[in-house]
């Protein structure tokens, strides 16, 4: 069984200037065939967890299971787990065959027909048959890629372990790669950690995400959850390109009064953030893509900059020291200068509690778009 539990996990590293603390009480369960991304900012700690899960870092307190197994201390070549580098790692003066029977030949007692066997199977799974006998630095970085993922497939390991394996791609390969790696693990069942600070990786294959900040886990679920009901401000503004939209607001009378807007919630709305909140001090969110264009609202903002991608127009507007994104339809076109109403449909709207940073619709969701409506500053 590939399943992973992580118990507490800390890690620390100690020098002249103090302890740095790079993880920090982590505990996770990884389900057997699982495809779970770690994502984080840099220095949240994701590849330092990737590595203490690979045996590559020692683990300061806490337990590590595999399978059924406590491999805190054990040694990385018998925990069963192969790792896939972001620099790839091949040997330069060893074939493609030779890189990838190498670790087999290290760690097991297989002949060498099963060896070979073994190999050409895996080379044939990832297109490469046909690059068996050539050395790394005749392929192109896709190429070299896939080498070092087959290098990991056909030692058929109890978990992959892939430490932002696409950085050093172009885009389009990237995109390639992302639906190669979801293919192969479709097909193998293998339990997958997978760390990156891409996130359109991690929405697009996995089926849980981890999002980390500050050695700490932030929240855990399925793509369409941390998108659509983040635990917090900062999972909200992680997750999500452009990010999303945020306002300080206060509420007085009923309203959630901005610097240049108010906003009309339904009282339901209030109720429950009342009963979760601290304060009567708020952070409003919404993301670009919920928000309107409605010239019958009075929420009015000024757009400074159009840009056309496509499918998509992205909206910059402001007012006075108000920012906003706007994503609408590649057909709707505004002059830069335009003044353009805006509406803010309630069941996308998020609340965070000031102080603390917690969404506090999260599970409370009102969807009642038709309750809520805008008025401008007066």
């Amino acid at each position: 069984m590939g399943s992973i539990t992580i118990d507490n996990i800390r890690k620390e590293y100690g020098g002249d200037s103090g302890t740095i603390v790079a993880v920090d009480g982590v505990s996770l369960d990884v389900r057997d065939g699982e495809f779970l991304t770690i994502v984080g900012p840099s220095g949240s700690g994701k590849s330092t967890l990737l590595r203490m899960i690979a045996g590559l870092e020692d683990i300061t307190d806490g337990t590590l299971r595999i399978g059924d197994q406590v491999v805190t201390n054990v040694a990385p070549q018998n925990r069963g787990v192969a790792m896939v580098f972001q620099e790839y790692a091949l040997y330069p003066h060893m074939s493609v065959r030779k890189n990838m029977s190498y670790g087999l030949r290290l760690t097991t007692d297989l002949s060498d027909e099963k060896i070979q066997s073994r190999v050409e199977e895996t080379a044939e799974m990832m297109g490469i048959e046909d690059l068996l006998d050539k050395k790394p630095n005749s392929l192109s970085g896709g190429q070299q890629q896939r080498v070092a993922t087959g290098r990991a497939i056909v030692r058929k390991p109890e978990v992959f372990l892939f430490d932002e394996p696409l950085s050093n791609l172009d885009a389009k390969l990237r995109l390639h790669m992302r639906t190669e790696l979801q293919r192969i693990q479709d097909d193998l069942e293998t339990t997958s950690v997978y760390v990156t600070h891409d996130q359109t990786e991690a929405m697009t294959m996995s089926d849980r995400i981890v999002i980390l900040d500050d050695g700490t886990i932030q929240q855990v679920g399925t793509p369409e959850t941390v998108y659509a009901e983040p635990a917090n401000q900062f999972v909200a503004d992680f997750i999500g390109s452009p990010s999303m939209n945020f306002f300080d607001v206060e509420l007085e009378d009923g309203r959630f009064v901005a610097d240049d807007f108010d906003y009309q919630p339904s009282k339901d709305l209030v109720s429950r953030c009342r009963a979760r909140a601290t304060t009567d001090e708020f952070v409003l969110g919404i993301r670009p893509e919920h928000v309107r264009v409605d010239e019958s609202e009075s929420i009015t903002a000024e757009l400074d900059v159009l840009e056309h991608e496509g499918s998509d127009n992205y909206l910059y507007l402001s007012k006075h020291e108000t920012e906003w994104t706007v994503r609408v339809d590649g057909s709707t076109r505004f002059e830069p200068g335009t003044t353009v109403g805006l509406s803010l449909p309630e069941d996308h709207v998020h609340l965070f509690d000031r102080q603390t940073g917690e969404n506090l619709l999260v599970g409370e969701r009102v969807r009642n778009p038709s309750s809520s409506s805008a008025t401008a500053e007066s």
